[in-house]
C-alpha cells in the first residue's frame, strides 16, 4: 500500500482531482447549451490521472497530453479561466482562442500540447528527449495516449528509438478500455499493453489509474531513476472513462452495469474516503470545498460569456504576422 500524503498535499490533490471533475461537467453543461463549439473529449473518471501525474514532476519536466487532456493542463499549472476560454475561443485562452479543446499548448509550464491526432505526441517525445538529453538537461518528457494509439506504427518505432538511445521518456498509456466505441480487447492482441516494451528491451509497469497514490508515487520513482541514467519505461494505467468518446457518443456498446461497476470505483471517492480516515477532512469539509469549486467555476463561465471570441482579422494575424 502506498504512503498517505501529509495533510496539505493531500487537500491539493483533492481539491485539483475535484477541479477537473466539476470542470469537466461545466465544459458538458456549456456544449449541450451550444455556449461553445466544436467537439470536446471528457476525462470524467480519470481524475486520479490529473491528480498524480504532474505533481509526482518537476517544473522542467515536459508533458504531451492527448485529445482528453483539459485536467492534465490544468494540473501542469494553467488555471481552468485560461483554458475555458480557450474553449470560448477568446484571447484570454492560454492558446489566446487558436487552439480549441484538442490543441492546447502551455510551454511556459512545460507542456508541449494536445493533438487531434492518435498518437502523435509519442514521436514527438523522442524527438524532444533526444534534444534535452544532448543539451545535458535533466528533464523527463511524459507522452500520454490512450490504448488505440498502442496499435500505431509510429507507437513502437518511437518505443525501440527510445530505447537504443536511452532516452529520458515514460510512455503513459490511460488505457479507459475503449478506443472511441471499440473495446480495447478486441482490437489489442495482448492482454496487456504494457507487455508491449519487452519487444524493446524496455522496462513496464502496470498501475491502477484509479489510484491517485499509485499514480503519483510509479511516476516519482520513475522520474528519479531517469535522473539517475535509467532509461525510457512504458507505464499502462487502468482506467475508465465515464462519458463517451466524445460529445455526441451515446455509448451503445457498452453496458450499464458496467459503467455503474466502475463508478463505483470512483477515483475521487476513494481518495476522499482514504483524506476522511486520515483526518485530514470530514464529509462536511468536502462539501463546502466542492461548493466552493462549483462557485468558482460558475463565476469563471460568466467572464468567459462576457468577452468576444477572437476576431478571423486577429486569428488571421497570427499566420501573416501583420498587426490588427
Amino acid at each position: 500500500m502506498k504512503t498517505m500524503f501529509g495533510k496539505k498535499k493531500s487537500l491539493e490533490t483533492l481539491r485539483l482531482m475535484l477541479v477537473s471533475r466539476r470542470f469537466e461537467e461545466k465544459v458538458n453543461e456549456m456544449f449541450m447549451q451550444g455556449q461553445i463549439h466544436g467537439t470536446t473529449h471528457l476525462g470524467i473518471g480519470q481524475e486520479a490521472m490529473h491528480g498524480g501525474l504532474s505533481a509526482a514532476l518537476a517544473d522542467d519536466d515536459w508533458i504531451l497530453p492527448n485529445h482528453r487532456g483539459h485536467g492534465h493542463c490544468i494540473a501542469k499549472g494553467a488555471t481552468p479561466y485560461q483554458i475555458m476560454s480557450e474553449l470560448f475561443a477568446t484571447e484570454d485562452g492560454v492558446c489566446k482562442g487558436m487552439g480549441g479543446s484538442m490543441h492546447i499548448i502551455d510551454t511556459e509550464h512545460c507542456n508541449m500540447g494536445s493533438s487531434g491526432i492518435v498518437g502523435s505526441a509519442i514521436p514527438m517525445a523522442v524527438g524532444m528527449a533526444l534534444s534535452l538529453k544532448q543539451q545535458g538537461q535533466n528533464s523527463v518528457v511524459v507522452p500520454i495516449f490512450g490504448d488505440a494509439a498502442s496499435n500505431r506504427g509510429t507507437f513502437h518505432e518511437a518505443l525501440n528509438m527510445a530505447a537504443i538511445w536511452k532516452l529520458p521518456i515514460i510512455f503513459v498509456c490511460e488505457n479507459n478500455l475503449y478506443g472511441m466505441s471499440v473495446p480495447a480487447k478486441y482490437a489489442v492482441a495482448v492482454e496487456d499493453i504494457a507487455d508491449r516494451a519487452a519487444s524493446y528491451g524496455m522496462e513496464s509497469r502496470i498501475i491502477d489509474g484509479n489510484d491517485v497514490l499509485e499514480v503519483y508515487y510509479t511516476i516519482k520513482e520513475l522520474t528519479e531513476s531517469m535522473r539517475n541514467g535509467g532509461g525510457p519505461v512504458l507505464v499502462e494505467a487502468k482506467t475508465y472513462r465515464w462519458l463517451g468518446h466524445s460529445k455526441s457518443d451515446r455509448r451503445e456498446y457498452r453496458t450499464k452495469d458496467e459503467e455503474a461497476e466502475w463508478k463505483e470505483r470512483c477515483p475521487i471517492l476513494g481518495f476522499k474516503n482514504k483524506c476522511i480516515e486520515a483526518g485530514f477532512i470530514t464529509e462536511a469539509g468536502f462539501e463546502k470545498m466542492d461548493e466552493k469549486i462549483e462557485e468558482e467555476l460558475d463565476e469563471m463561465v460568466e467572464l468567459c460569456r462576457q468577452k468576444s471570441p477572437i476576431s478571423l482579422e486577429e486569428a488571421l494575424s497570427y499566420v501573416t504576422g501583420e498587426q490588427v
